[in-house]
């Protein structure tokens, strides 16, 4: 294939980068926290897992509407500050003070008291969550044209973003050391403070640092209410473009798989360690769940996201991406001689191998939909990564809610009971099995669906050549 050298004008300064990957370290901090956290609602309030699966399920359900309409708001607005740093700013405040809220539950209220509490308050941490992501997202598909360079501003982004994941599986050894809190709801009280401080502090920085993108906002609709009904045909109008885009559906369908798959097990391997390796026995388990997620996010850092930043500059992103997915399948595999109780060291074996599976989706995909944004712009006449944010994190969030539903269901169909310290054989077996299977099976989906993706990095260079010519004959009809 032929490589490009990326223009001088086309780079994202460093500075510029690090902005942007502080919001995505905020806005992956949130879901990694949530995953740790979520373990305290079934081991030390005892609720039930179908339950705390709800939990996890219902409020994204209100994502199907407040994504695609925070996108569409976010691609039209005409303010001075900006189309999305405003509500990047609002947004983090919000969410960020909704989640500290959201965990101030009490063992001695009912289970279905913390039940409803959580899932009340959880609605406006989600709204606020929506109105900070969706505009992040859009903002870094617009930060530079070029094929590569897009690429690589998406591993910062991310590779800030793996930070969450290196430091929230040490809040469940922080929540559930007495020598700190005397219980883990009190524990994970506190510590849903820090966490939304933190997120708020980190979201806030694109929105005061990260420049925009300059737009004819002769384009863009008027959000006035005496507009709702034009808009609201206009919103659905975008809504049909967006899905009606096959490489674009492609990328999120792929998405879709690789991240339900991931999350579906990704609190399983904290279970397999303390039940299967350590006999439901927490204090001897001590750190080992928590250095088993802090090292695969190291790997992620600084193994997969150079070398799949570079193996993209060279093969493309869409071979790139089915070489990382293969890898991760094979750690997949490992798993079931890595998870050995005589030898509890070996589950960092597979480790290598796993996390080129998120590690690559997600610096990829995202520099892909940039892709997409301007092949959208040249077949439509408008710029719409907000709309393409949103549809695409949606399918993030639907995968989410999905795998934390599909994980409770899991749960009890392999038997695993919270009440009790030591699960069957029986049980860990299924668990182990579903633990493997269930993510292989959704990679190898992924793959046939990318196996087709067909904007190369010449495709790319052409579209933005189309496009400089179609903005030019613009610019002069309007002088």
């Amino acid at each position: 294939m032929t490589n490009y050298t990326t223009a001088p004008e086309d780079k994202v300064s460093l500075g510029q980068k690090v902005a942007f990957g502080s919001g995505h370290l905020a806005n992956q901090l949130f879901p990694a926290a949530l995953g740790v956290f979520m373990v305290v609602l079934v081991m030390s309030l005892g609720m039930n897992p179908v339950l705390a699966g709800l939990l996890g399920a219902l409020p994204r359900l209100l994502d199907a509407i407040t994504d695609p309409i925070m996108g569409f708001i976010s691609d039209n607005t005409k303010s001075k500050w900006g189309r999305r740093k405003p509500y990047i700013l609002i947004g983090s405040v919000l969410s960020g003070v909704a989640y500290m809220i959201m965990w101030q539950l009490n063992p001695e209220d009912s289970e279905m008291y913390n039940f409803f509490y959580f899932l009340i308050v959880s609605l406006f941490f989600y709204i606020g969550y929506t109105i900070f992501a969706t505009p992040l997202i859009g903002l870094g598909y617009e930060m530079t044209p070029d094929y590569n360079e897009r690429t690589r501003l998406m591993a910062v982004s991310q590779f800030m973003g793996q930070m969450a994941w290196v430091i929230a599986p040490w809040f469940w050894v922080i929540i559930y050391d007495q020598s700190i809190f005397e219980t883990a709801p009190e524990g994970a009280k506190i510590m849903a403070i820090w966490v939304g401080g933190l997120c708020m502090v980190l979201g806030i920085l694109p929105a005061i640092f990260n420049k925009e993108m300059e737009v004819d906002k002769s384009k863009l609709k008027n959000l006035s209410m005496s507009e709702l009904a034009s808009n609201s045909k206009e919103f659905i109008k975008g809504i049909v473009l967006t899905v009606k885009n096959k490489q674009f559906m492609k990328l999120c369908g792929a998405t879709f798989f690789i991240f339900n798959g991931y999350q579906t097990v990704a609190q399983f391997s904290f279970f397999i360690i303390v039940y299967y390796l350590f006999k439901g026995d927490t204090v001897a388990a001590g750190s080992w769940p928590a250095w088993f997620g802090t090292l695969s996010a190291l790997a992620t850092m600084f193994l997969v996201i150079p070398i799949i930043t570079r193996i993209s500059e060279k093969i493309g992103k869409r071979k790139a991406f089915i070489f990382a997915t293969l890898l991760s399948i094979i750690g997949y595999v490992l798993k079931w001689w890595g998870f050995d109780p005589g030898n509890p060291w070996l589950m960092f074996m597979p480790i290598p191998f796993l996390s080129f599976g998120i590690g690559g989706l997600f610096t990829l995909m995202m520099s892909m939909t940039a892709d997409v944004c301007d092949l959208d712009e040249l077949n439509n006449g408008e710029r719409r990564e907000g709309m393409f944010g949103a549809v695409y994190w949606w399918m993030v969030k639907l995968g989410t809610a999905l795998a934390m539903l599909t994980s409770g269901i899991v749960l009890q169909l392999v038997g695993f009971d919270e009440s009790i310290k030591v699960q069957s054989v029986e049980t860990l077996t299924n668990l182990r099995l579903a633990d493997i299977i269930i993510p292989i099976v959704a990679a190898l989906i992924a793959i046939v669906l990318v196996w087709r993706y067909n904007i190369t990095e010449e495709r790319s260079h052409e579209i933005r050549k189309e496009l400089e010519v179609k903005r030019e004959k613009t610019i002069v009809k309007n002088s």
